[in-house]
């Protein structure tokens, strides 16, 4: 049996603004200002730079274009700017403040332009003399190099994409034979299949030194040996000194592991880091400031609000003016609420990164990173009377600039861990310490895992073998028979 009935419930939901708040509070400086340029050029309500001596502050904040009427009539839109403002309780302030930076001029990133890595490839290849097939096979193969310079496919592969996609009907034993061709290139190492046949290229266009010699056997015959620093091994299987070996060894470290990388004509762009803040020390006190692009000059367009007037004034309103002052109307309010918003996200900004650095005072002041608190986002959160979403949008993409360098925010956020006193101290300035204790070992008897957690153990940190592991990993340092050098 079919019935309706009537539920209530209530419900939060965001609004498009409020969500798109959120957005603009999460951009990184650079991505800001393409926003704002978009904008700009969607709303020709909006202008940027300077207002005009002859307009006042007072001539946009009248209620011309909140309402207007006629007789009883209201002209009036569905955008209200004061519904879509965030919830949070945080005072009116202007744009022009003294917490923002100089750093307020127009600079451009030129464009990279010239040959790429495959062309600059390919550019080579007219130097040799080829049959018409082996040309298009050496190009098909040039193309499938990827940008360390390594062809990651194998030849069978390669036979039968050549047959599917050219239409050139070859064998594997053709193709390897054109490889060679290829693995003739500049870079020394490039087209090759994996690691082993990179290093031995390179090191086979080498002049023939003792050592040199030494390190293509190796290479060849005992790369699994030399890769897991079984050198004992490789002084008994070779009946070599200790001195040789490590002369072989330095001609092997050497070379380029990444030759696509060394090719200087990449035109791959490189992103560049704009720091959001900058924080400096000003007589043994903290100084922050927030990148005065991120405060750009923007107005309500006078022209607009003008047109509006003379709607108003006008005694005869047909339909078409009507349907044009709804359209100036919203253009209006959404260059209003766009203001605000930019206003709000420079507060935001302000005072996250405010909070999160007087509770780092104390690095801060010294660059340690052994002086990090614990830090997580509900601890700002809550100083701050803001949601933890919010602090996670500051944190993420922002860049600080420090006198210890250009810092990623969300890097001073860490979990706590308890030392032998009880105390809290911070995941990273345990991590600090392994570092400092790995680059001090004797790279000859590096430490395992077990001495190292009995060395932080010593120093105060009773954290299990384990855990000494996973923060090894996430140093990017390799376990102890890798790390040791002879």
């Amino acid at each position: 049996m079919l019935k309706q009935q009537l539920n209530f419930k209530l419900s939060q939901k965001l609004s498009p603004q409020q969500i798109q708040l959120m957005k603009l509070i999460q951009l990184p400086t650079q991505a800001f200002e393409q926003r704002i340029a978009q904008e700009l050029e969607e709303n020709p309500a909006l202008e940027g730079g300077k207002e005009s001596d002859s307009a006042s502050d007072d001539e946009y904040d009248n209620d011309d274009y909140d309402s207007y009427e006629e007789g009883n009539e209201v002209i009036e839109t569905d955008i209200n700017v004061d519904d879509y403002l965030s919830d949070d309780e945080i005072p009116s302030y202007k744009l022009s403040a003294n917490n923002y930076s100089s750093d307020d001029e127009e600079k451009q990133t030129p464009f990279a332009s010239g040959t790429s890595f495959n062309q600059f490839l390919q550019q080579q290849l007219n130097t040799y003399r080829l049959t018409e097939q082996e040309e298009e096979i050496a190009q098909f193969l040039v193309g499938s190099i990827d940008e360390s310079g390594y062809l990651r496919r194998d030849l069978i592969d390669i036979v039968d994409d050549l047959a599917f996609t050219q239409n050139i009907y070859t064998d594997e034993s053709t193709v390897r034979k054109i490889l060679r061709i290829v693995q003739e290139l500049d870079p020394a190492g490039v087209g090759a299949r994996d690691l082993q046949e990179c290093l031995l290229i390179q090191l086979k266009r080498k002049e023939e030194t003792p050592s040199v010699v030494l390190a293509i056997k190796m290479m060849d015959e005992s790369f699994d040996a030399f890769s897991k620093k079984h050198y004992q091994k490789l002084i008994s299987k070779y009946d070599i000194s200790e001195e040789e070996l490590r002369e072989a060894i330095h001609e092997i470290e050497s070379l380029n592991p990444k030759p696509g990388g060394a090719y200087s004509g990449n035109t791959r762009i490189v992103e560049h880091i704009v720091p959001d803040f900058a924080i400096k020390i000003v007589d043994g006190e903290l100084e922050l400031t927030l990148n005065g692009r991120n405060a750009p000059e923007l107005h309500v367009s006078r022209d607009y609000s003008e047109m509006l007037k003379g709607y108003k004034e006008s005694k005869e309103k047909s339909k078409n003016q009507k349907d044009a002052v709804m359209f100036i109307k919203q253009k209006l309010d959404a260059a209003k609420w766009f203001i605000d918003a930019i206003k709000q996200r420079q507060q935001t900004l302000f005072v996250t990164m405010n909070a999160i650095m007087h509770y780092q005072e104390e690095y801060f002041l010294t660059g340690d990173e052994r002086n990090l608190k614990p830090m997580i986002l509900k601890d700002i959160a809550d100083q701050i009377n803001m949601d933890v979403s919010t602090v996670s949008r500051v944190a993420n993409s922002k860049y600080v600039d420090t006198p210890y360098g250009t810092k990623l925010i969300k890097d001073f956020f860490s979990e706590s861990m308890k030392n032998d006193q009880g105390e809290d101290v911070s995941t990273k300035e345990i991590k600090k310490i392994l570092e400092i204790t790995i680059g001090e070992e004797n790279k000859r008897k590096p430490l395992t895992d077990d001495k190292l957690a009995k060395i932080l153990k010593e120093k105060g940190y009773p954290i299990a073998r384990r855990t000494v592991a996973k923060y090894r990993e996430q140093l990017d340092f390799p376990v102890a028979r890798l790390r040791k050098e002879i």
